[in-house]
């Protein structure tokens, strides 16, 4: 049986223009269009965040157009 290391690196979460969320290493840069939304830790924590307040998939764009597909429906 293969024994996998563990993972020991510090994270951060990261959130786009679309509001979409994701994990990143904190010891490097951030990838163009990506901002630190202020949880580090391990990876874990980091993704219970994103599980916690990433509740809604759909981008931020597809989200206003359906607000306002409805809007001038109703």
């Amino acid at each position: 049986m293969v024994e996998q290391a563990s993972d020991d690196a510090v994270y951060r979460v990261v959130l786009n223009d679309e509001e979409q969320y994701s994990i990143w290493w904190a010891d490097r840069p951030l990838p163009a269009g990506w901002q630190a939304e202020g949880t580090e830790g391990a990876r874990e924590e980091c993704l219970a965040r994103i599980d916690a307040v990433w509740t809604d998939m759909r981008p931020l764009s597809l989200r206003r157009r359906m607000a306002e597909a409805e809007a001038t429906a109703a």
